[in-house]
């Protein structure tokens, strides 16, 4: 990524960046000092927060973390409804918390007042800025394990945070090599790292990370993901993420522009929402593609979308193992998607789809032409995605966390 300009707002902002991540360093090994007792429980509560943009997004995490044997019971400290996962309840700050300190500010002070009071076994957060951040100082203070749920993969932590979505760091102006050093030692200090995807796992090993490591993408339900061959198929391309820059969304539609030149029947759906949506939506009817592209917006039901789907398509410059992915393959759908991060962990190149590189609107039109001439192609694709995608169910994630505290508390 090309660092911006900066200004001398900039240059001050980062500094004083610096000297509290500095602080909360300090702090971190202060309270490391403090002397406690190895907790021996076989049953954990465990205290989360995090953001969230979907009930299915929160729903794969939680479910299987809460389900494992261990887990007595998960609270979840959150800005938006929690949705109704058995042994799970949410948490919500007062309202004149928020008013004072708004929806972030509020949710980690009412986290970090109910961490200190109730005192629980665990503690997660839900991507490292700035939930992990809180999660592991936290956690030295009151005695509990640190669990840092890297979604974003190596992106959270790379130039100290500048090409993230986080509003503090992406501040920052340029890559800064101090931040994101003493951000990995902060990692470094986590009693476990769950990561999507394997890309994680080798950034932080390679900056000296010795902590636990976990691949843990999340349990997605069979009974809701699974393919419906009687179903007419509306679409012949889905895409399904945040419209934001990363996801390069524009890719996509230049992608399909060039690909209805051969097949002048090809549509798409893009399901998701954000701050680049209007933008988009001009740039289909500019490039004479409207009629041909829905945009279905945010979605709570994905699984209706995808089974009236046909390919699963992502043309990100940058990504984990995609939840979206996942729930593609267990609806039988192939995937074409840019070889990046850890997309190449589950796509098994011409078995279950295709990994596109360079990550041009050319390439990937080439592959939805490989894809598409051949319906028998097409079948052999789809039943591999379903195969691939196997491990990922509920009950086999619960099994990997009840493995995992089992680790933390031996």
């Amino acid at each position: 990524m090309v660092d911006k300009k900066v200004n001398v707002f900039q240059h001050v902002y980062r500094w004083v960046l610096r000297l509290i991540l500095i602080l909360h360093y300090v702090l971190l090994k202060l309270f490391k000092l403090i002397p406690y007792k190895s907790k021996k429980t076989k049953q954990l509560t465990i205290l989360a927060t995090g953001t969230f943009y979907s009930d299915h997004w929160l729903i794969t995490h939680l479910r299987p973390m809460a389900n494992a044997e261990a887990c007595k019971h998960l609270s979840m400290v959150a800005s938006t409804s929690v949705p109704n996962i058995d042994k799970v309840s949410g948490l919500y700050a007062p309202k004149w918390l928020s008013s004072l300190f708004g929806k972030v500010g509020a949710r980690l002070l009412y986290f970090t007042w109910i961490a200190i009071t109730k005192r629980p076994d665990v503690l997660v957060g839900f991507h490292l800025l700035l939930n992990g951040l809180f999660v592991v100082v936290l956690a030295k203070l009151i005695g509990a394990k640190s669990v840092y749920i890297c979604g974003g993969g190596p992106r959270e932590v790379i130039g100290g945070g500048v090409n993230t979505e986080n509003r503090i760091f992406n501040k920052i102006g340029q890559s800064d090599d101090f931040i994101e050093k003493i951000l990995v030692k902060s990692v470094n200090e986590m009693d476990l790292v769950v990561s999507m995807g394997t890309s994680a796992i080798r950034y932080f090993k390679n900056k000296g990370v010795s902590t636990n490591f976990e691949i843990v993408p999340g349990g997605f339900d069979n009974s809701v993901f699974y393919p419906k061959p009687e179903v007419k198929k509306q679409y012949d391309l889905i895409l399904i993420g945040r419209l934001s820059e990363v996801k390069r969304v524009d890719r996509f539609l230049e992608s399909i522009q060039l690909a209805k030149k051969e097949f002048p029947e090809l549509n798409a759906v893009i399901v998701g929402d954000g701050p680049d949506k209007d933008k988009l939506q001009k740039m289909a009817a500019d490039l004479g593609i409207a009629d041909d592209v829905d945009f279905a917006g945010w979605q709570n039901n994905v699984e209706y979308w995808l089974q009236q789907s046909r390919c699963f398509v992502l043309t990100s410059d940058s990504e984990g193992l995609s939840q979206a992915l996942i729930q593609a393959m267990m609806c039988g759908l192939p995937a074409i998607n840019s070889n990046v991060g850890d997309l190449g962990d589950l796509i098994e190149e011409g078995r279950n789809g295709y990994l596109v590189d360079p990550l041009t609107s050319e390439s990937f039109a080439m592959k939805y032409k490989e894809i598409f001439d051949s319906e028998d192609c097409l079948a052999e694709f789809s039943k591999a995605a379903l195969l691939s995608s196997e491990k990922f169910t509920v009950s086999q994630v619960e099994q990997h966390w009840q493995k995992i505290y089992a680790v933390l508390f031996k």
